[in-house]
């Protein structure tokens, strides 16, 4: 099992907020019971059984996107009417009235729940970087954490960056990866309701470029942390259980891998590791 270097986890306990990261690493070992995993960290693949994965793949994500639109379409439609239905009864007359508006914006509600679900499950499918580049990963995270840091601010959250300062760029899809990094960012503020400290650090990790974002938040139980990348796990109200899934998606598919560890009422560090651009895997 992966383990943090000694200086690592000095690194990390260091600072104001004595976060201590007590639990066992999580990188996609697979949990009893469950098949698969979430971060493929062994084994090689042939050019050939990549290729034919990246197809498999590739003709269900687009099967997929195909049956989202064909129920986005119906559902803008159904959404529409109910629109103009709550219209009709915005000033009700009478209990009966009173009564059929509520069950008009009940209906209204789910729709938005259902078009936020298929957003997010196109996001999920079409996840698949195309453009990629070779780029410095510190100037990178500069500005996605420039575009974050008022929202962070306004949540009473301080960001801390330490960077390391002699590292390899990485070759990234810089729209996805940002997506993907946005994603873990306000996953990190909304562990963190009463404010906290986000410390986002860079190091040398071997051959890789790793990226640890590690949060005071309210941290995960043993059971959460085994199924946070499954496809619509969510414990949030009103939440897909989408956002994961699809910002670990997008790393894999950079030739990187995420791991996490937390504890509950302490916090959770999550671990990007990229490839150094021109590095041998």
């Amino acid at each position: 099992m992966p383990q943090l270097s000694p200086e690592d986890k000095s690194q990390a306990n260091k600072g104001k907020s004595g976060v201590r990261f007590l639990s066992k690493l999580y990188d996609g070992t697979t949990p009893p019971g469950n098949k698969g995993r979430f971060c493929q960290d062994g084994g090689t693949m042939t050019g050939s059984e990549e290729d034919r994965l990246r197809a498999q793949y590739t003709e269900i994500a687009t099967l997929a996107g195909q049956l989202a639109h064909e129920i986005k379409n119906p559902l803008s439609t159904i959404t529409m009417n109910v629109e103009l239905l709550a219209e009709d009864f915005a000033q009700p007359q009478n209990q009966r009235e009173r009564r059929a508006l509520e069950r008009i914006q009940r209906v209204q509600r789910e729709c938005v729940r259902l078009q936020q679900l298929l957003d997010d499950f196109l996001g999920f499918a079409r996840a698949m970087p195309q453009h990629l580049e070779v780029y410095p990963l510190d100037r990178f995270l500069e500005e996605v954490l420039e575009f974050f840091r008022p929202q962070a601010q306004k949540h009473q959250v301080e960001v801390v960056q330490l960077f390391d300062s002699d590292l390899p760029p990485v070759k990234i899809d810089r729209q996805y990866f940002r997506a993907a990094l946005l994603n873990l960012l306000i996953n990190a503020l909304q562990a963190m309701p009463q404010g906290g400290r986000l410390e986002v650090r860079t190091r040398r990790d071997g051959p890789a470029v790793a990226v640890d974002l590690i949060d005071t938040g309210q941290g995960m139980d043993s059971q959460t942390l085994a199924r946070i990348f499954e496809p619509f796990f969510s414990t949030k109200p009103g939440g897909t259980g989408l956002g994961l899934p699809t910002a670990r998606k997008i790393i894999e598919a950079l030739g990187g891998t995420i791991s996490v560890q937390s504890e509950p009422g302490r916090g959770t560090q999550f671990t990007i590791r990229l490839p150094a651009a021109g590095a041998q895997t």
